[in-house]
């Protein structure tokens, strides 16, 4: 069964012009979504519908190979227009598969990671529901207007810490079948399944201040630091997981075989080319990481390393730099040391939830094997 992401787009904001490719922390808004699509192993297609040529050469610009462009008809390209008749003229346009998943994903919602995109694909696949909403969980009190209480009694307020509080859409991302979508003629069908996201997420960029926040928001999720940013001397980064998918291939000889991205090599260059020595460090001992290590020109290979932080210690006193000055990619529990002890560190979108829980680190957009080490290198520059 194929999983199909529809993000509309529309060229006319108006409360801020241009808005969906105006750039939002240093990229186009629409990208932050259309790359967390691009990252989710659950998609298999994202479908941007536009109206604009100058969106649709934007959006091919960015290089994600699971996205392609529809233009939607002028009638479903006015303000007026709902999401659902946008939705179903392309449900009709393309003849999808009734029994085929189809989710739609808001642009304005660029907080949305491919992590929470695939975990609620497949809370939805167990659930057994008919579709999907995402929520945030708000301990907020609400009145109605004639002023009665909706979710609580005033004459028992509940500590916070008591109080389950109310889901509340945060217009991320719903999921449903293309056979109860065109049923229906909505997003949403029969019993519904909730996502929850992180509380945070209920931001949607709709409004100037909502752009300044939500800026913030991104680049604490990311924890990024600004102007604090170490003086950076050292890049190093791990192989598997990292510079490659963390698959093992074999031909039919037995020879092991893997796939690294050629835009990690040329971030790797990039650094070099700004005087930042670079190197790889990996448990394993494998003549093809030796040999991409070669290939790529590296100062640096380290390889059959127990102890990565002692090793990279050592480094550190023969170039008579601090661990501050270092900069380390990584995304397994071996690697949770030296992560721990660098200047910058940073982890691939798909790395394990403890290297992801590691107190300062960069979660980036970027899977492993696909780019991940070139967008910590091209933050770092």
């Amino acid at each position: 069964m194929s999983i199909v992401a529809f993000v509309p787009v529309r060229s006319g904001s108006k409360s801020i012009k241009d808005k969906n490719i105006k750039s939002f922390y240093g990229k186009p808004l629409i990208y932050w979504v259309l790359n967390a699509l691009q990252n989710a192993v659950e998609v298999n297609e994202v479908v941007v519908a536009l109206d604009s040529d100058k969106y649709a050469g934007i959006v091919k610009g960015f290089g994600l190979s699971k996205v392609q462009i529809y233009h939607r008809k002028a009638e479903n390209a006015v303000d007026t227009a709902s999401t659902e008749s946008v939705m179903l003229e392309y449900i009709s346009e393309s003849g999808m598969d009734n029994d085929n998943l189809f989710m739609l994903v808001q642009a304005t919602s660029p907080l949305t990671t491919s992590q929470d995109i695939d975990s609620a694909i497949r809370q939805f696949a167990y659930s057994g529901k008919d579709s999907l909403l995402s929520c945030v969980r708000t301990k907020r009190f609400f009145w109605d207007t004639d002023g009665t209480p909706i979710n609580y009694d005033y004459r028992n307020r509940p500590r916070r810490q008591d109080f389950d509080g109310m889901f509340m859409e945060n217009g991320a991302f719903y999921l449903n079948k293309v056979s109860n979508i065109i049923r229906d003629r909505n997003r949403l069908s029969g019993n519904i399944e909730v996502y929850e996201m992180p509380e945070y997420t209920a931001l949607e960029i709709d409004e100037p201040a909502d752009w300044i926040a939500g800026e913030v928001l991104i680049a604490q999720r990311n924890n990024i630091s600004g102007p604090d940013k170490p003086e950076i001397k050292l890049f190093l980064t791990d192989v598997d997981g990292v510079l490659t998918d963390a698959g093992m291939y074999y031909s039919e000889k037995g020879d092991e075989l893997k796939k690294f991205s050629t835009y990690d090599g040329m971030g790797l260059k990039m650094l070099q080319a700004k005087g930042i020595k670079t190197g790889i460090i990996t448990s394993e001992d494998r003549e093809l990481n030796r040999a991409r290590a070669r290939k790529l020109g590296l100062d640096y290979d380290f390889h059959a390393q127990t102890n990565k932080l002692k090793t990279v210690e050592n480094l550190c006193e023969e170039l008579e730099i601090s661990l501050q000055n270092v900069a380390y990619i990584g995304d397994d529990v071996n690697d949770f040391d030296l992560l721990s002890k660098v200047g910058l560190a940073a982890c691939p979108s798909n790395a394990r939830k403890e290297i992801k829980s590691i107190s300062g680190i960069i979660c980036l957009q970027t899977a492993g094997g696909s780019g991940a080490v070139r967008e910590f290198a091209e933050y770092i520059m």
